[in-house]
């Protein structure tokens, strides 16, 4: 069976807000991609030592891009207003961010008014500065903060009268609208063992990046068989793969290659890989190797036919 194939929105800085999101959502239904992608980052920390790093490893720097991402809700709004038929993806929102009814019932409006075209792509974050600047809870309880929305949402995007209650929330029987359009997918990403459990407790499925195809297929068992375990069907659980680009398309030498580096035929390779590990839905950070829109189109439109020409999607 083909993959299914989307695209990173451009919310990066370099672009302009006012019209490139609108000129890539229209382009990337045109061209054929199955869906449109948006991730999550609050602030750019002039402070990287330590654990201020990128993704909270002492040190690393942060890239230069992330001061100014554009919201991604209001990007992903701004799309499903111009496109029709593609799905709606966010890899991921940082759910512990935010006041979990609040998303919820942001997130089920995303959907209400899209003709329920929504994927919801959710993480724990690595943040301690986004943490610090935006979280209800502290860092330490982003675990909990995560499972804390999901009960929310759960309650939110289901039948009226609403009610939840817990220590810090109190949502007293009430109607809450409006509703998704359809069952909103729900997925997330994480590689630890709480993360995998959570995933194969409560998720549609999981949103790897940076694995190769071995180590997917391997984590994807894991899953399934964590899913049977909680009683659930294994084959429920699929896989969204974000592959993550960021160098220059050349052709580099098979040997010590990593995934996901050099031409867009050897990537495209590595995406065929896989398809064969069991993942049915990808999508291409493209925005990463383009600063301008028109470049950004273009590369869109030859990735595509690429992919389409090596048999991986229509």
């Amino acid at each position: 069976m083909a993959l299914r194939v989307g695209i990173g929105l451009p919310q990066l800085k370099e672009f302009d807000p006012r019209t490139a999101v609108v000129r890539a959502a229209r382009a990337a239904e045109e061209i054929g991609y199955d869906s449109l992608w948006v991730f999550e980052r609050f602030l750019l920390p002039e402070d990287q030592s330590g654990p201020h790093g990128l993704y909270n490893m002492p040190d690393v720097p942060w890239p230069v891009r992330y001061g100014g991402v554009l919201d991604p809700v209001i990007a992903l709004t701004v799309a499903a207003a111009v496109t029709e038929r593609v799905e709606l993806g966010t890899c991921v929102l940082v759910a512990p961010l935010h006041v979990p009814a609040r998303l919820a019932r942001t997130l089920a409006s995303l959907d209400a008014v899209s003709g329920g075209r929504l994927i919801a792509g959710v993480g724990a974050g690595w943040s301690i500065d986004e943490f610090a600047a935006l979280a209800p809870r502290p860092f330490t309880e982003r675990g909990a903060a995560l499972d804390e929305f999901l009960d929310v949402a759960d309650a939110i995007w289901g039948k009226d009268p609403v009610s939840y209650r817990n220590e810090r929330w109190n949502l007293a029987p009430a109607q809450v609208g409006p509703k998704p359009a359809r069952r909103i997918p729900l997925f997330a990403g994480g590689f630890s063992d709480a993360a995998l459990r959570r995933i194969a407790r409560r998720a549609d499925g999981w949103l790897p990046t940076g694995l190769p195809a071995a180590a997917v297929a391997a984590n994807m068992t894991r899953l399934r068989d964590l899913a049977a375990s909680y009683g659930r069907d294994p084959a429920s659980i699929s896989c969204i793969f974000q592959v993550g680009l960021a160098h220059d398309l050349d052709e580099l030498p098979q040997e010590g290659r990593r995934p996901y580096t050099g031409s867009m035929n050897q990537i495209v390779e590595d995406i065929g890989a896989l398809a064969d590990a069991g993942v049915d839905h990808v999508f291409l950070t493209v925005s990463n190797l383009v600063t301008d829109i028109d470049e950004y189109v273009d590369l869109a439109e030859q990735f595509h036919a690429c992919l389409t020409s090596a048999g991986l999607t229509s």
